[in-house]
């Protein structure tokens, strides 16, 4: 009897830590998974951040200067974008008119020199004087004052 018993407790053990390796596993294949093609370009993202913070490794090559800049409404956050993935306010993301989607652009805030790297995602803005769309974070990162629905800024595009 005592030895059924230590068997059974050994087989639940056993299968407790095969399924806690199992569970890792899925959540390191998910975390793995990512929509920017890497062959293509020199892009880090960091372990810890899950928001899509990216450290650049290139040059960026000067696309537009004296552009205006806006933030989504967080009416948007979790409608699907252009591109078909879902909109996240906290993560750095942007709408561009016409830069295709997965294009890496730094955007520096002309007034405090603030700069944010954002992936494009979207479409837009909608407004003839605007130039792109910043996440809400990405936009509260550059902007010196956060009540303002706009700035001023420099938009560089990473060569591939």
């Amino acid at each position: 009897m005592k030895k059924l018993i230590t068997l059974f407790l050994s087989i639940a053990i056993v299968g407790l830590v095969m399924s806690q390796n199992l569970i890792t596993d899925k959540q390191k294949s998910a975390a793995s998974k990512d929509t920017i093609k890497k062959s293509k370009m020199l892009v880090l993202s960091p372990e810890i951040a899950a928001d899509s913070l990216f450290i650049v490794n290139g040059n960026f090559k000067f696309y537009k200067k004296k552009a205006h800049a806006s933030y989504y409404a967080n009416k948007f956050n979790g409608k699907k974008t252009s591109s078909g993935r879902r909109f996240d306010n906290n993560k750095y993301t942007a709408a561009h008119k016409k830069l295709p989607f997965g294009t890496i652009v730094k955007v520096t805030n002309e007034a405090n020199g603030k700069a944010v790297t954002v992936e494009i995602t979207d479409r837009g803005p909608f407004v003839k004087s605007r130039e792109i769309d910043l996440s809400k974070r990405a936009f509260m990162d550059i902007a010196s004052n956060k009540s303002s629905g706009a700035v001023i800024v420099t938009i560089e595009v990473l060569q591939k």
